[in-house]
């Protein structure tokens, strides 16, 4: 492929560059293979120009940089103004596949539900669907563990490539804010969007709540073409920024929850495994078993449904997916049962707004206490970690503060900067002594909630990732428990 092919017609390339054959794409210099055209970004801990000469050692065909970056290299240099772009522009060209109906959801918390539960709508309505996000790839014959909510874009395309080869007609992915706010999302092909909540996170990426929300709503007044749906959640108190955000970039905005006007909800009842809701639409009135506990996940599957319903599916067969929904892995998760019958579940709740969202609603069906082990990630917001401590200490009755991936941080005082604002928690450092300690304090009629990992299948302590997961962990402590 040619570089005029992948840099389109809005750059203007001399003659002898634009003919220049490439035969792949990268951004990490490591990664380059003969031929390929490397596109140097500038991130946060190092300038990809520096790795120009290294990447042409590894056989780059041609390189693109910054405009007015000083570049000395013996191959083809190409300068634009915005690299990220360029790179996920580039990386759409040279695959050119990706499933036909493409669906992104952004927002602090759901986003790994929506997209699961927008998956398996489409699946229910006879489509060969998939999601992509922090739990990995789903797809049809296909379950692929992952870690990143929004991939590179090289990787994000030929994944898409994959998928549409493979006759996945529908997709559902995650749009993370970092990955909105460097253009990884930027050559796909969006059919809707939609925003689920915005909340505290990533404090040590963007300068501002305000900046954090800017970076969120790139996927209405950018990222999605004029008069397409924008599926917004009207619940929170960020709803209204949204919804003008969507009007005025001319999207379609169709909005769910107790205030919503597409899919109304008028009422729900909870039970210990699923609740009950009344969901108006149109004219028409649904009452739907959802088979999950948790108020979020009655507005996760709303939003879902907004996606669904606003991309092809009659809304008589979305509500009764709606009954058949299951859970995306570590949300909400129940793991199993003590001896008494006390509930224990495991939550990726690692932010203050989700571990408020899940400890608010277990409470309905709790008749005993509510005992949670939590810790916060190290290398991130640091702000977080008292607003967690005084969430937790507030909404549970038992309080467990251990380590969740302290990177290089030092553990100890990463939980005592939890432990600072969390008045009466227990500190046990060990995770899986952590989660053993709570097992043996349930009660009949106690809920049990792990959180901050959830899915997670590994601990990171120093540069090193072990291996731990809090449902295996959770799960032998309860088998342990009723011997």
């Amino acid at each position: 492929m040619k570089i005029s092919d992948l840099a389109g017609p809005e750059i203007a390339l001399p003659d002898a560059v634009a003919a220049t054959d490439v035969t792949g794409i990268a951004s990490d210099s490591r990664k380059v293979k003969p031929g390929d055209l490397f596109v140097a970004l500038s991130g946060t801990k190092a300038d990809g120009s520096a790795f120009i000469a290294d990447a042409v050692s590894r056989g780059a065909a041609a390189v693109v940089v910054s405009a007015g970056a000083s570049v000395d290299a013996s191959v083809p240099v190409v300068a634009v103004r915005e690299p990220r772009r360029f790179l996920a522009l580039a990386a759409a060209r040279f695959y050119g596949r990706q499933p036909e109906t493409m669906v992104a959801v952004t927002g602090t918390a759901g986003k790994t539900s929506v997209a699961a539960f927008t998956r398996q709508i489409w699946a229910h309505a006879g489509h060969a669907a998939a999601m992509i996000g922090t739990t990995g790839v789903v797809a049809p014959g296909r379950n692929d563990y992952g870690s990143l909510t929004t991939p590179d874009p090289v990787s994000l395309h030929a994944l898409l490539a994959e998928l549409a080869d493979a006759g996945v007609t529908h997709a559902a992915m995650e749009a993370s804010s970092h990955g909105l706010d460097q253009s990884r999302l930027d050559g796909v092909k969006l059919s809707a969007g939609a925003f689920t909540n915005l909340g505290r996170d990533h404090m040590d990426y963007h300068p501002t709540v305000e900046h954090y929300m800017a970076s969120k709503m790139r996927l209405f007044d950018t990222l999605l073409p004029k008069g397409a749906p924008a599926v917004v959640y009207a619940d929170d108190e960020w709803s209204g920024t949204a919804i003008d955000t969507a009007r005025k970039a001319g999207c379609d905005v169709r909005t769910v929850g107790r205030k919503g006007d597409y899919l109304a909800l008028k009422r729900v009842e909870h039970f210990r495994h699923k609740q009950t809701a009344e969901i108006h639409v149109g004219g028409d009135i649904f009452e739907v078993h959802i088979p999950l506990a948790g108020d979020f996940q009655v507005a996760n599957a709303l939003v879902a449904a907004g996606l669904a319903m606003s991309t092809g599916v009659p809304a008589a067969t979305a509500m009764a997916a709606l009954e058949k929904l299951v859970g995306a892995s570590g949300r909400l998760e129940l793991v199993g049962h003590a001896k008494n019958g006390a509930l224990a579940y495991v939550d990726y709740a690692h932010k203050p707004d989700a571990l408020e969202n899940v400890l608010t609603s277990v409470r309905p069906f709790t008749t005993g206490r509510i005992i949670v082990v939590f810790g916060c990630g190290g290398d991130r917001d640091k702000g977080k970690r008292p607003i967690m401590g005084e969430i937790a200490t507030r909404l549970a009755d038992v309080v467990i503060v251990t380590d969740d991936n302290p990177r290089s941080e030092v553990p100890a005082v990463i939980r005592s900067e939890i432990m600072a604002a969390a008045k009466g928690a227990t500190e046990i450092g060990d995770r899986a002594e952590a989660i053993r300690s709570a097992v043996g304090m349930l009660q009949a009629g106690d809920t049990l909630i792990v959180a901050g990992k959830g899915h997670e299948e590994g601990q990171t302590v120093g540069s090193v990732t072990l291996p731990f997961s809090d449902h295996a962990e959770l799960g032998k402590a309860l088998e342990e428990s009723a011997r």
